[in-house]
């Protein structure tokens, strides 16, 4: 299930889905959830993106074992960098990905992680792994990888 959070009554999330779909997400004591690190559902906010996994219940709200709250896979062009943000393009969108200390990192031509942001070019592909952010469009920058 996906889309974005509508409402949240208790621990139950009001979905609406991208194709005019609506849907019931019951968070439980065992669900687990994803906002840029490993968190808890006190995290979700109203107008929060979703994807989420789980099992239907008879009355059709989906208990879900895992939440992914804002959670993007893009493909993108660096177009700038500075010390705490790289300037991106997906398609025709410019897109300001956030550099942070305690979660960015990078991984060249397919070798492991590293929060070595150095070897990172202007005019690289790069594919990123993140958060949006609703309020701003912007993305969170988890993972950025290159040379792929």
């Amino acid at each position: 299930m996906e889309g974005r959070i509508t409402g949240i009554t208790g621990s139950v999330l009001e979905v609406a889905g991208s194709y005019g779909d609506h849907a019931r997400v019951q968070m439980t004591n065992v669900t687990s959830v994803w906002k840029v690190r490993p968190t808890t559902a006190a995290e979700i906010e109203i107008g929060d993106g979703l994807y989420a996994r789980g099992v239907p219940m008879p009355d059709g709200t989906v208990a879900a074992d895992a939440v992914w709250v804002n959670i993007v896979n893009i493909d993108t062009t660096i177009r700038g960098i500075a010390k705490n943000r790289v300037h991106l393009s997906h398609g025709q969108h410019e897109i300001v990905g956030h550099v942070r200390q305690d979660t960015t990192n990078a991984s060249y031509a397919g070798r492991a992680l590293t929060s070595d942001l150095s070897r990172l070019r202007i005019g690289q592909s790069a594919q990123v792994l993140g958060a949006w952010r609703p309020t701003d469009n912007s993305v969170d920058v988890v993972r950025i990888s290159v040379g792929h």
